[in-house]
């Protein structure tokens, strides 16, 4: 299957980027460049909490309860942006834990974004992400063994994932690399300029 980046070209995606746009007060790029991002890690997460027998039964669960299913993106239109974020909320608890705060303050200084903004286009981004998810896992009847392949294909070949991403938002040895070693990933090289080649960012944009 497609990317999960590859919906936000869609229709449904663009009707989506327009409710966080109403909600953030932020721009379709700054949006869109945002969701690169996110959607990516929280896809790691997800990679990362499954690995646990607990986590993947968590998850299992969660992804066949039908308020994650097709409905979301069925009837995205008329989801008030506020109601996804409530939503999106109780999801990112369970996915992010305690780490919320800190990669939400992560994200919005590599990106230069306001720290409200990207919390909740982050919240957002959680139900957008197990609607695919739970989608993709009844069309293949996907039972709790195979979550990990199910993740891999929603990540997608468009975006060149690096699995150290997520233990370095997560690191704790306060030694204050975090910034350089995310915009590192993110942007390629060692700079912070958001217009580099490589790393996700330059993947997600095809190297613009």
């Amino acid at each position: 299957m497609a990317s999960i980046l590859d919906l936000l070209n869609t229709d449904k995606g663009s009707t989506f980027i327009s409710k966080a746009m109403d909600k953030t007060g932020e721009s379709k790029d700054t949006i869109t460049t945002a969701l690169g991002l996110a959607l990516p890690i929280l896809l790691g997460a997800m990679k990362k909490n499954i690995q646990d027998e607990k986590g993947a039964r968590e998850l299992n669960s969660a992804l066949n309860d039908t308020k994650h299913g097709k409905e979301f993106l069925d009837n995205l239109n008329h989801k008030e942006p506020s109601a996804i974020t409530s939503e999106g909320g109780k999801i990112l608890k369970h996915v992010l834990g305690s780490n919320q705060e800190n990669i939400n303050k992560t994200v919005a200084t590599t990106l230069g974004i306001e720290q409200s903004s990207i919390s909740d286009i982050i919240k957002m981004a959680a139900p957008l992400l197990m609607s695919v998810l739970a989608s993709q896992k009844k069309e293949e009847k996907v039972e709790t063994s195979g979550l990990d392949n199910l993740i891999e294909s929603v990540m997608g070949s468009s975006v060149k994932f690096d699995s150290s991403l997520i233990s370095t938002f997560l690191d704790n040895n306060k030694d204050g690399s975090v910034i350089d070693d995310i915009n590192g990933m993110i942007f390629g090289g060692n700079n912070k300029s958001k217009k580099g080649n490589g790393g996700i960012l330059g993947g997600m944009l095809g190297g613009k």
